[in-house]
């Protein structure tokens, strides 16, 4: 089965052709992060218009880099949901008009779980059931996965995301946007033990997450210290607040996995691409016995590939949209 996939849920304009969910021959990515930049983060209609003015070359891209042309298409893969409403309609308007044209089955694709199916294309042989772990600048989700699409949330963030922390943080300290992985470069270098900053538990009964009040943590020791004339160190402020957000992240993740006896952790999202997670992550895994999966660093970020897959173990399990599909910007995981 050939899946054409598109992805316009935020900033990144992106189609890919693949074969049985978990072959990809063309992942074709357009990004607005410089257009973006200037304003500190990503402006809805500017991402729209870029969308619309990019959609049909980055769609012939991929279909002549997978070598395929329209009719070897046998399903069409888009986003409905979560994203921006404008960016969203972009990509289904596109994906409705293809899917009509070639009187082909179209499939509507929750974003959050194209970011799960992303291991399914890095690790062939990856088969639920798996606990994941999906942190990006929007959500931060604690699931059990007992198939392809069968997914159980167990915790998810109560404020902030944890990427939604990062950029915060990573602005209250002068960095440019996309903040996340400035901040994981920073830390590499800076003193994690700096700066005392809190583990966010809520309770012990709850696999819920709350950045809120460690980003409000960091902001009051930065007013503090301009306050007394001290010379604040970026690199120990990234490093203690990355070290305060991963602890609260794997701590958890480990303990679910531990409670459903589950010998393996994924992890996927934008912040899934953060090298500090990922040897914290790998470091824990070694003690507790557990295998830890995770994309690269390509399909950690937005793109159609990760959509393709998750459109066909949709498509397969029964599931079909109408081409009366709306979006759903607001669209949660379940």
């Amino acid at each position: 089965m050939y899946i054409l996939a598109i992805e316009t849920s935020c900033d990144e304009t992106s189609c890919a052709v693949l074969k049985d969910g978990r072959e990809v021959l063309s992942n074709i990515i357009s990004s607005q992060i410089d257009i973006h930049k200037k304003f500190g983060g990503v402006v809805p209609e500017i991402a729209s218009r870029k969308h619309i003015e990019s959609i049909n070359n980055i769609l012939q891209e991929a279909l002549d880099k997978a070598g395929v042309t329209f009719k070897d298409i046998d399903l069409v893969a888009v986003t409905k949901g979560p994203g921006l409403v404008g960016a969203l309609l972009v990509g289904l308007s596109a994906a409705k008009a293809i899917a009509y044209g070639l009187d082909i089955p179209l499939i509507g694709v929750n974003h959050i779980e194209g970011h799960v199916c992303a291991n399914f294309i890095e690790h062939k042989n990856l088969e639920p059931p798996f606990t994941c772990l999906i942190v990006s600048g929007g959500h931060t989700y604690l699931i059990q996965a007992n198939g392809y699409t069968d997914y159980e949330m167990v915790g998810r963030t109560r404020d902030d995301a944890a990427g939604e922390a990062f950029d915060k943080v990573a602005r209250s300290i002068g960095l440019p946007y996309p903040g996340g992985p400035m901040i994981d470069k920073l830390a590499k270098v800076g003193n994690k033990d700096r700066i005392p900053l809190p583990r966010v538990i809520i309770d012990e009964n709850t696999y819920d997450f709350s950045f809120s009040g460690l980003k409000t943590a960091v902001l009051n020791y930065l007013n503090q210290a301009n306050q007394r004339g001290e010379e604040i160190s970026k690199e120990d402020v990234a490093a203690s607040f990355q070290a305060a957000v991963l602890d609260v992240l794997v701590d958890k993740s480990f303990r679910l996995a531990k409670e459903r006896k589950s010998d393996k952790i994924v992890i996927a999202g934008g912040v899934a691409a953060n090298e500090g997670l990922r040897a914290m992550m790998e470091e824990r895994a070694k003690i507790e016995g557990v295998k830890i999966y995770y994309p690269s660093k390509i399909l950690c970020t937005d793109n159609a590939a990760m959509v393709g897959s998750a459109g066909y173990f949709n498509y397969i399990s029964g599931k079909k949209s109408s081409l009366g599909m709306k979006v759903e910007p607001n669209l949660d995981l379940r």
